[in-house]
């Protein structure tokens, strides 16, 4: 039989297991995955993206383990077995949305496990940045302004927590790649400016698709239902490897319990489509199990997981399709925008120019600055002369079309 092209581990792990414990499993399920560390130990420079940003004071517990985050020992036990079998240099990158100038601050809440393995950290808010083209063309845009860190970078990781999440249903190693794009407009852009409706759906495949990382972890020890903050704790007892991020969440999706082939409005994915069938649609991995060389000694579900429905569907429904308008509208209108609004951010709502300005984050509550209006998208756009970041309106034209359908 030939190889399959993606590979992924999982295996009981006791969320009171020991730290020796929860390493020996780390482990096991990534001996096996050879393609991953022949990529790793050639590598003269490894970044890391751990899912585990936030203010100290605001980390949730559960059953002794982090609740929304890697769980202190899985952080540990990743850097361990890195510094083993790699002599690279290993740097971790995030951003921190949580303070007023948007820089991590220097008693950030896993510095400490950095310290320890002699990793560095690189803050993705500060300079230097660079640009980066999705291999390709982009599924939402062609190219992002990441951190300069990327251009030397030869291997990338994920690791990422198991839980739901309200807008994308899932959040695994794709998703935590959302904490890399600058939160500092106007180089960067706001994170309202991807996480909204339509884009970000299809802006993590990209994101995927530019780090394009080589082992993928999803720290299943505990989990989260509901959402990603503030959610329900769960008990899995489980820790999740894989070569290929896109099939890495597939098998993570479904030992969640849910089908990682099906797409909006179907749960988990009541909010926007699935992410992973964007990526695999792509050739970007895959959802299909039966394409990956997937071994696992656990039984699906792990625990009960899904989304809670904060909207009622018929909004959600209007909220996608007013966002698709008022983006054909501004592609239909584009040189008068230029005109009036060249270099700034604007909202349009209903077919209008509601707010323009230099840094759109100002703007902190969408439900507040819509005026009482639930369901009508407030739709936000960099107006550039160039187009410079490739924003591909074709995708509004084909959810439309699947939403007048």
């Amino acid at each position: 039989m030939p190889e399959k092209a993606y590979k992924v581990r999982a295996a009981h792990c006791d969320h009171r297991a020991t730290d020796e414990e929860i390493y020996q499993t780390l482990k096991r399920i990534t001996d096996p995955l050879s393609r991953t560390w022949e990529k790793l130990e050639k590598a003269g420079k490894i970044v890391i993206k751990f899912n585990m940003m936030k203010n100290p004071e605001k980390v949730e517990m559960f059953e002794g383990r982090r609740r929304e985050l890697v769980d202190d020992a899985v952080c540990q036990a990743v850097l361990r077995l890195l510094r083993e079998r790699t002599s690279a240099e290993i740097v971790a990158t995030d951003t921190n949305p949580y303070s007023d100038d948007k820089l991590t601050p220097p008693n950030f809440n896993y510095k400490r496990h950095l310290d320890e393995f002699g990793v560095k950290f690189d803050d993705s808010n500060a300079e230097p940045f660079g640009t980066y083209e999705v291999p390709g063309g982009g599924n939402m845009f062609d190219r992002y302004t990441l951190s300069g860190v990327f251009k030397e970078a030869d291997e990338v990781i994920s690791v990422a927590k198991m839980k739901n999440h309200s807008f994308m249903g899932i959040t695994l190693c794709m998703k935590n790649l959302f904490g890399l794009p600058p939160f500092v407009p106007p180089k960067g852009r706001a994170r309202t400016y991807f996480h909204h409706a339509i884009r970000l759906s299809y802006v993590l495949p990209d994101l995927a698709m530019i780090t394009k990382p080589c082992l993928n972890i999803i720290d299943a020890l505990t989990g989260q239902f509901g959402r990603e903050w503030g959610g329900e704790g769960r008990i899995c007892n489980a820790m999740i490897a894989g070569d290929q991020t896109t099939a890495t969440d597939a098998c993570g999706a479904t030992l969640m319990g849910h089908d990682p082939a099906s797409d909006w409005p179907a749960p988990p994915f009541r909010r926007d489509r699935n992410h992973l069938v964007i990526a695999a649609r792509r050739g970007f991995g895959t959802v299909n199990l039966d394409e990956i060389d997937f071994e696992s000694d656990l039984t699906a579900p792990l625990a009960e997981f899904n989304t809670e429905q904060d909207e009622a569907p018929e909004i959600i429904h209007k909220l996608r399709e007013t966002a698709c308008e008022q983006a054909q509208l501004y592609r239909d209108q584009q040189s008068k925008m230029i005109d009036r609004f060249a270099g700034e951010f604007i909202y349009m709502q209903d077919g209008q120019v509601v707010w323009h300005g230099e840094d759109p984050s100002v703007i902190r509550s969408h439900r507040e600055f819509a005026n009482g209006k639930p369901g009508s998208c407030l739709w936000l756009k960099k107006v550039d002369a160039e187009e410079h970041e490739g924003e591909q309106f074709g995708v509004y034209d084909e959810c439309l079309s699947a939403l007048t359908a």
